[in-house]
């Protein structure tokens, strides 16, 4: 509520007025919330150490690109209203067979969600059904991710290689340039980031919370006594992959630009540490972890750029010696002593 009403209603130049530029990166920070979010899901309530949620992020990120390329039209540096620039420069003939669609903004929200909940859908049924778990299935995650990072930064995918989707120019008939937009697409984010809390903590505290619980703590157990567990942890993992396409399909609009660079497993294994400072198990600690993480990001890359990553990996080391539970853990301890 503070944002909009100091980026609209105060005047520039005002001690207290946002620029456009910090809204934009607030609105950032909580697309990393919302896919944060989504990995303590799994990780904290099912125990599952997923390593390949930027993959998800990345499909989501991309398919709100690919719509958005749509809308440039004959704006293009080339000016063909029919393909984006990049299959232009690279002698592209016509429009591929999936790129079809995406002009529509419904059949892109639906994208969003299908494409990386598919993904996830396949992968689970074959992995779980192995009954593959621990290191192995964080592993292989992680390789999903490195195969098609590799896979997006070649030309003929045509999803623009290694410059990936970027100069877009309106969304829905909005300039995204326009501050009203920007502050739209905030609060956008926060909307999704709330409403997707509520859908994660109805999910725990439902029966199917009590089953992956109970898959957590004890799977051999659970799946004695007759629980599907296997239906139960594919539920949830599509569930979280659904989140995280959200999550990339907001951030995209907010940033300019997807690459195949999203698809990094560093980016994964960054996620992982959002949630471990800010606490597993909790969703709060999850959303306060990327917000808190991500925030000293900007400010050591600009300050300290050649120490961020020690800076991050001493976080990670001092938290797990020191807040094995994060830092709700502690709110937690804080509470129980007073």
């Amino acid at each position: 509520m503070v944002v909009p009403v100091l980026n609209l209603l105060v005047p520039q130049g005002h001690p207290l007025h946002l620029e456009t530029y910090t809204v934009s990166l607030l609105g950032k920070y909580l697309c990393y919330a919302l896919l944060a979010l989504a990995v303590d899901l799994i990780w904290g309530y099912l125990g599952i150490l997923s390593l390949g949620h930027g993959a998800f992020f990345a499909l989501g990120g991309y398919a709100m690109g690919m719509y958005l390329m749509r809308q440039i039209g004959d704006r293009g540096v080339y000016g063909n209203p029919e393909l984006p620039d990049f299959m232009v420069f690279l002698n592209w003939h016509e429009l591929p067979w999936f790129w079809h669609g995406f002009d529509h903004f419904g059949f892109t929200c639906l994208m969003i969600v299908l494409v990386p909940g598919l993904l996830a859908y396949v992968f689970g049924w074959l992995a779980f059904r192995s009954r593959v778990s621990g290191v192995y299935l964080s592993i292989m995650t992680q390789a999903l991710t490195f195969a098609l990072m590799l896979a997006f930064f070649r030309n003929e995918m045509g999803f623009g290689g290694n410059n990936g989707l970027t100069d877009f120019k309106d969304l829905l008939g909005f300039d995204l340039q326009a501050d009203a937009t920007r502050m739209a697409l905030f609060v956008a984010s926060v909307l999704t980031l709330s409403l997707s809390y509520l859908l994660c903590r109805a999910i725990i505290t439902s029966r199917l919370g009590s089953l992956i619980i109970a898959v957590r703590d004890a799977e051999s157990r659970a799946r004695f006594l007759g629980y599907p567990v296997e239906h139960a942890k594919l539920a949830v993992f599509v569930i979280s992959a659904a989140l995280a396409g959200i999550a990339g399909a907001l951030y995209v609009p907010q940033a300019g630009i997807i690459n195949p660079g999203e698809f990094a497993p560093l980016n994964s294994i960054e996620i992982i540490v959002w949630v471990a400072v800010g606490g597993r198990a909790t969703l709060y600690g999850a959303v306060a972890g990327a917000l808190l993480i991500n925030y000293a990001k900007s400010w050591f890359t600009v300050e300290f750029p050649e120490v961020w990553l020690f800076a991050l990996g001493s976080l990670f080391v001092l938290a797990t010696i020191f807040l094995p539970k994060g830092l709700a853990g502690l709110l937690q301890r804080w509470e129980v002593s007073a």
